[in-house]
């Protein structure tokens, strides 16, 4: 295809016939209507504050530490044995922080309970089985929060960010986490939520191992300087990332030849038409499929301070064509039934979803049953070029924002970021009627965030089997919007094949780099988050996030049986089980909410007792987020003082719960609570 000639095919890429109604402006959507002013005397610089109704916080300030903790894994022969067995006497309560400027974090907005939000395209509408989580799960990460102090400054780095965005900072002081009664905190127990760093152990030496694949030279890489590991040769095989370099070559020019051609033209100009007409040069046979009308919406919408598509489009085909000198080992696929890690650098991430954005990975367009990846996510950002929406036009805004900055030599981050896939195999389950154990600590929170509120612990992902959901496609709930603000996980969907009910992923050292507010329909793209958060030994950010995906139960009444117990149980199980290396001492607790209680019609009153439950076997203390549900939070506490006072073990309370199900089954039962309450021998009380 001639890009300079060919007009009538351009027709068919672009159809330039957007209505006013298909390139509608963005409104504000009343995000700003839940916002109030609050005094701050701990904020920085001059910016806005802001106020919670009925929430006084008088000396709040968020630490700057996430949890961290990760393994690996692949046979690369390139260091020594072990991954990561952790020395008990290496603690690191003050990781040093490293070079390189970075983008600091968002947070989470009240609920939407839109149902358009059940199930969310990724390419096709195959996808949509396995993509959104429901709506009252929890605010998205990202959100801007009613509740947080927040600095404005104006944005005027030379990577071509908006000038008029806004870097924010979010300060909390130690103490609020557990005992700010402005944040709905229960009575001060003088128990303590462990945290990174303060709770914190160094890693030994990062090397790979059979279950840990290393990217980077270990040998070679110096401070904040990686260089790729070239061991193993890329394979075009089943097990393997098919990379677009090593497309077999069937023809006197190879595919990457055409690809790196075509990318190479967007250096001398980037209009819309030239990146359509580029990445369908190497796509054609989507010819009549793929559409670049949210793309060119952008670009017509988006304030022209912002807009600086023209410069960067050429610096994003920069990254992706260097892809042969960043990446020269295979990647494994993250596939079912086996625990295996990925560790690579944030600067192999970035051109890793610059290829992703020009759609260059081959055999991954097509979510067909049968198909070859069709176990696995779409990687390739054609859906989100497609139909327009004022949801994607935002999710472009952060994508742009995301590319603006690793391109940028003077903002591109430095670090390290493990995926792991951790599957426990049936046999090594717990056997839930027999356990003893009884419930650990439970803070509950009806305001704050899992991703701010619970910096240092463990932050649960309300996920879809397909990592990130509807990331890609118009989804917009809490692990959509987790992963806009944090875009390097959005390549977890390059490797990672569909979760099994005994599996997770985590991930350890992403990064976040911007801020939003809103949820669903309300989303919206605030500006940069400056991300200071401190790094573990291996160059990670101290973040931790766990995957985690729910039953999808279309009729609510199927949650009740045994069996879907016992599978929640056990999947909560599996994101909260702590790494066997390291001491329980130095395993952070964990954040959660509402995890499948939206779309999903998890039963909000089940789903908390079984993440108890699951905690309790873990040996983990749970922050649980009720986002702005007062109501929820005291019944929480209420429930808990309960089944702690009575010691009420995890083998008893299963048993109830069964008990409950099999009642509910043939008659009209009284809420969870109010059933766990009377069987207890306690006096029917406010639950």
């Amino acid at each position: 295809m001639n890009p300079k000639n060919d007009s009538s095919q351009m027709k068919q890429i672009l159809n330039p016939d957007l209505n006013s109604e298909s390139s509608s402006k963005r409104t504000d959507q009343n995000i700003d209507q839940t916002q109030k002013k609050v005094n701050s005397k701990e904020a920085e610089g001059k910016g806005s504050t802001s106020k919670v109704e009925n929430l006084k916080l008088d000396a709040l300030k968020i630490t700057n530490s996430e949890g961290a903790a990760g393994k690996g894994g692949d046979g690369s022969p390139q260091g020594g044995e072990s991954s990561k067995v952790p020395n008990p006497q290496k603690v690191n309560s003050k990781a040093p922080d490293q070079k390189g400027s970075d983008q600091k974090g968002p947070k989470q907005k009240g609920p939407d309970n839109k149902k358009a939000d059940q199930k969310e395209p990724d390419h096709k509408k195959a996808d949509q089985k396995e993509t959104a989580m429901g709506s009252t799960e929890g605010r998205p990460l990202g959100s801007k929060s009613s509740d947080s102090n927040t600095t404005a400054s104006p944005g005027t780095s030379s990577n071509g960010a908006p000038p008029n965005s806004q870097s924010v900072k979010r300060k909390l002081s130690q103490t609020s986490y557990d005992e700010a009664a402005g944040w709905g905190s229960p009575p001060n127990t003088g128990e303590k939520l462990k945290r990174e760093p303060e709770c914190h152990m160094d890693p030994d030496k990062l090397e790979p191992n059979r279950d840990h694949t290393v990217l980077i030279d270990i040998n070679e890489s110096r401070d904040d300087r990686f260089v790729p590991y070239k061991g193993q040769p890329h394979a075009w095989d089943n097990l393997h990332v098919k990379l677009p370099t090593d497309f077999p070559k069937t023809g006197p020019k190879s595919r990457w030849d055409a690809t790196v051609n075509a990318l190479n033209s967007l250096k001398k100009k980037a209009s819309i038409k030239d990146v359509a007409m580029a990445i369908m040069s190497y796509n054609q046979s989507y010819q009549r499929e793929w559409k670049f009308h949210a793309l060119e919406t952008y670009v017509e919408q988006v304030n022209k301070r912002e807009n600086n598509f023209s410069i960067l489009i050429p610096k994003m085909a920069e990254l992706a064509v260097r892809l042969p000198h960043v990446i020269q080992h295979a990647i494994p696929l993250l596939k079912q039934n086996r625990s295996h890690a990925i560790t690579l650098s944030q600067g192999q991430i970035s051109c890793l979803l610059a290829n992703a954005f020009f759609c260059t990975f081959p055999h991954r367009n097509s979510t067909k049953p049968h198909s070859e990846y069709s176990n696995f996510p779409t990687i390739n950002f054609s859906n989100l070029f497609g139909e327009p929406s004022p949801r994607k036009i935002e999710k472009l805004r952060a994508l742009f924002h995301y590319f603006n900055t690793v391109t940028n030599e003077e903002t591109r981050p430095r670090g390290l970021v493990t995926f792991e896939r951790i599957c426990i195999p049936p046999k090594e389950l717990p056997n839930w009627q027999k356990k003893t154990e009884i419930l650990t600590h439970l803070q509950v929170f009806s305001e704050g965030f899992i991703e701010t509120e619970g910096k240092g612990l463990l932050q649960v992902d309300f996920a879809a089997k397909y990592v990130g959901g509807g990331v890609l496609g118009n989804g917009l709930v809490q692990e959509e919007i987790r992963f806009l603000m944090c875009p390097e996980l959005i390549v977890a969907r390059l490797f990672t094949e569909k979760l099994g009910d005994n599996e997770c992923l985590k991930i350890t050292g992403a990064q976040t780099y911007s801020v939003s507010s809103g949820y669903s329909d309300t989303f919206k793209w605030l500006g940069p988050y400056e991300d200071d958060t401190k790094r573990d030994k291996w160059k990670r950010r101290l973040c931790q996030i766990v995957a985690i995906d729910a039953l999808n139960f279309h009729n609510p009444k199927d949650q009740y049986t045994k069996e879907n117990i016992q599978r929640e149980l056990n999947k909560a199980y599996v994101g909260f089980r702590p790494d066997p290396s390291v001491p329980l001492e130095y395993t952070p607790d964990i954040a959660t909410g509402n995890w499948g209680c939206g779309a999903f019609k998890g039963d909000p009153e089940l789903k908390a007792l079984i993440q108890m439950m699951a905690a309790a076997v873990a040996g983990r203390s749970l922050a649980f987020f009720t986002f702005r549900n007062s109501a929820q939070a005291r019944e929480l506490r209420q429930i808990h003082k309960l089944l702690k006072t009575k010691r009420v073990s995890v083998g008893r309370l299963y048993t109830l719960l069964v008990r409950y199900c099999e009642e509910k089954q043939h008659y009209k039962s009284k809420s969870v609570f109010e059933f766990i309450q009377d069987k207890t021998g306690s006096a029917s009380s406010h639950l």
